[in-house]
């Protein structure tokens, strides 16, 4: 059975308190979604097995019995007869776990594949992943969140649930056994002869009330070590992950003591947690080991004087231990179990506290606080009364007012920090922290790998290092459209035009172009995503910066033959770039934040 394709679907929508209802809302939204027959089919068939196996242990428990009777017997040919049904049982018993193991295995990953679907399309949806870079500790590695949380989620709700299951049938099937097996415990008390039926029973109910009760009090802290746990984890992955991206500028700087150091102390401050861990493990382990030892011997203990008195022969008190042991592992489902709860719980608290993130982003956007968008009437980008902070509350530029028309070339200046990418930022839509209004003239949601949405004009964003995404350079180059959006001649002549026809032989090469080219080569190649997609309004960040002069004098003449109706607002100080745009406005700095002023270009 294949994987569903992914669907589009409205967000998974979570109380905002209470663990339980949210973590049912979580576990719920799947089995109502489109892939909601599949799921309850594959449940069923797992549910089925799980009783199956329970039926598989009763009839293990009988046959038990009649086994050691016949051993003290001796009675030999009864004894083949009876290894001879064995062999059959185990065989049925084997078939079902290896099934059910499976089946369990493909609903696992149908419903983490549902997860995920949802989880991605929330954190990509509206530029969220950006802006969640910016709310702290709840929202850290998302990548574990997505990668590690909702696999534990999907795993341990599956296991715990059908687990749970499993030993509460049990009980019910061997309680009655054990009940009948059991007989009558008779004993006086000041005289008074006192019978408890079933005794055994409730010394199984007792045992394992006492070890649950025990469990809890010992295991609670491991809800929040496992969760601090896996933050450190995170946080030390994501270091590596760091050391290894910029592992250039690393080397170019002898960086390395310090990356070590900084490694050094994020491992420190794991294994510190990890040791409190094994402390609160350790004495978890010593009680249930303990526990589940004891639980071998205690119900021949107990049972010992019925079948020393001559009540019960010994198949019948094997019986009654196997059963016993049935009972009080069903009602000790908590004690075994505990250790996976605690890290469950502290996956699905990541989860849930991620997914609040997220939420909490989509509200603040659609309540319609901060910089107002607008589609522009006119057909210009217009921008007023645009003040930009920063998360901490200052204010970068305040009450700022551009109009850029189709078809100019606008420059802007201004020192280190003025605001100049935050601008940007404001402009393209993913800057949270501000007010005024942007009227733009293209699609919010669209970009220019095809046609413009309802016939508005496309857009492109030039950053001064262009992304480039995993795969082959043809998907670097048509990025954000997909590779065979663009015949090869036209990216052919595109690398050309921008001095990269060396490249146009691997196009089909998959390599990490981000590391492969040098910085000039991925600006240019930058340059030839512009050509090839022809926007109608181009933003580029010191999209130059790693030219030369003369080569940064060819790549902006080509734009202004290649685009001659767009219209392009740059961001850039170098020299000779006044002489490519029509207007310069710089930000000058202020008590209560920058301004633009404005000024022809040269």
């Amino acid at each position: 059975m294949s994987l569903p394709p992914p669907s589009a679907a409205a967000p998974i929508v979570l109380p905002e308190t209470g663990f339980a209802r949210a973590a049912w809302a979580l576990a719920r939204a799947y089995w109502s979604s489109d892939d909601r027959r599949t799921a309850w089919a594959l449940l069923a068939a797992i549910v089925f097995l799980a009783l199956f196996q329970v039926a598989i242990s009763v009839w293990f428990n009988t046959w038990q019995g009649d086994f050691y009777n016949v051993l003290e017997k001796k009675d030999e040919k009864e004894f083949f007869r009876l290894l001879g049904l064995f062999a059959i049982g185990a065989s049925v018993a084997i078939v079902t776990a290896v099934y059910s193991l499976y089946l369990r295995q493909m609903l696992q990953i149908r419903w983490r594949r549902w997860l995920t679907d949802r989880f991605l399309d929330q954190w990509l949806a509206a530029r969220t992943h950006y802006r969640l870079a910016f709310v702290e500790g709840v929202a850290d590695n998302p990548d574990q969140r997505i990668a590690d949380d909702l696999q534990n989620f999907c795993a341990g709700t599956l296991s715990l649930s059908l687990g749970l299951l499993s030993s509460v049938v049990t009980l019910v099937s061997f309680v009655g056994i054990l009940w009948g097996l059991s007989g009558p415990l008779a004993f006086t008390v000041a005289g008074t002869e006192i019978s408890i039926p079933g005794y055994m029973v409730w010394v199984a109910i007792v045992y394992a009330a006492l070890g649950s009760w025990l469990t809890y009090k010992i295991g609670l802290p491991l809800v929040g070590l496992n969760f601090e746990q896996q933050k450190r984890e995170a946080d030390f992955r994501f270091g590596l992950i760091r050391v290894r991206e910029n592992g250039e500028a690393i080397a170019l700087y002898r960086g390395e003591a310090d990356e070590q150091r900084v490694l050094s102390q994020r491992f420190l401050a794991l294994a510190t947690n990890w040791y409190a861990l094994m402390d609160y493990q350790k004495r978890l382990t010593w009680f249930t080991a303990g526990y589940a030892q004891i639980a071998i011997i205690f119900p021949f203990l107990v049972a010992a004087p019925r079948y020393f008195s001559g009540a019960i022969p010994l198949g019948s008190l094997v019986q009654t231990s196997n059963a016993f042991g049935q009972v009080q592992g069903s009602l000790s489902w908590f004690v075994d179990a505990y250790t996976q709860l605690a890290g469950w719980k502290a996956s699905v608290d990541r989860i849930l506290g991620y997914q609040r993130a997220m939420a909490r982003i989509e509200r603040e956007m659609a309540s319609g606080a901060g910089i107002s968008g607008a589609p522009a009437a006119d057909g210009r980008l217009s921008v007023h009364g645009l003040t930009l902070g920063l998360p901490d509350g200052r204010t970068l530029i305040a009450g700022a007012d551009l109009a850029v028309a189709p078809g100019e070339r606008v420059l802007v200046a201004g020192a280190s920090g003025s605001g100049k990418s935050t601008l940007f930022r404001a402009i393209a839509g993913i800057w949270p922290w501000g007010s005024g209004s942007v009227a733009r003239p293209w699609h919010a949601d669209g970009h220019p790998g095809g046609a413009p949405a309802h016939g508005r004009a496309a857009v492109l964003f030039l950053p001064q290092r262009p992304y480039l995404p995993l795969g082959t350079l043809r998907a670097a180059i048509c990025y954000p459209a997909r590779p065979d959006a663009f015949p090869d001649g036209a990216i052919k002549a595109a690398l050309e035009h921008c001095r990269l026809a060396p490249l146009a032989a691997r196009l089909d090469e998959e390599t990490r172009w981000d590391r492969a080219l040098s910085p000039g080569e991925q600006q240019r190649l930058g340059f030839a995503r512009v050509l090839l997609h022809q926007p109608d309004w181009l933003f580029m960040d010191e999209a130059t910066a790693a030219m030369d002069e003369t080569l940064q004098g060819e790549m902006l003449a080509l734009l202004r033959e290649a685009l001659p109706r767009a219209g392009i607002v740059s961001i850039g100080h170098r020299p000779g770039l006044e002489r490519h745009h029509d207007r310069r406005i710089r930000i000058e700095p202020g008590p209560e934040g920058g301004r633009l002023v404005e000024s022809a270009a040269a």
